[in-house]
């Protein structure tokens, strides 16, 4: 009995209860002011033996990327300001590290990553402008690095992006 009890005690004290941008997301995936998307790893459409040895890695490691959009409307600017104000805070923490910033805190852009330099585990990108609202973009891999990413950006600029997994994001930019 005493291990059991030592047991649920060390796994209830190992989780935690920080905010995260990935409960964040679930918190949100049904919420009517939000579109949530995941993008799997086949909407980059390419032909894998035209890639260099660099791209081909970028590609393997990319493993799927989640998209989280406020749509701001008359009717939700209040809701948007404190949804907003979440999203900053759980950036703020220092697991998540920035690497560039764009604009105000009104309105802007921001990159950040999770992990060391050379492995990193997740992109963020989130944006927001006054207007129209925010999105949180989580790009997620394994063992991703800055040349990684780097590659990755040529390899999309040049592959077939498969747009019918973006289309629900389309109509919101509508």
């Amino acid at each position: 009995m005493y291990g059991f009890a030592l047991f649920c005690a060390v796994m209830l004290s190992s989780c935690n209860s920080e905010p995260s941008l990935q409960k964040y997301f679930v918190e949100n995936s049904e919420n009517k002011n939000f579109l949530a998307l995941d993008v799997s790893p086949e909407i980059i459409n390419v032909d894998q033996k035209k890639l260099s040895v660099v791209e081909l890695e970028a590609v393997k490691s990319f493993k799927k990327m989640n998209v989280l959009a406020f749509k701001l409307t008359d009717k939700n600017k209040t809701e948007f300001e404190k949804e907003r104000a979440k999203v900053n805070l759980i950036l703020k923490d220092k697991k998540y590290q920035q690497l560039m910033k764009f604009g105000s805190g009104k309105e802007g852009a921001s990159v950040s990553f999770v992990g060391t330099d050379e492995h990193i585990e997740e992109f963020i990108l989130y944006a927001n402008k006054k207007e129209n609202g925010f999105a949180v973009v989580r790009i997620l891999g394994k063992d991703m690095s800055p040349t990684a990413v780097m590659a990755m950006i040529s390899v999309l600029q040049r592959s077939n992006i498969d747009l019918e997994q973006l289309k629900p994001l389309q109509q919101l930019m509508k």
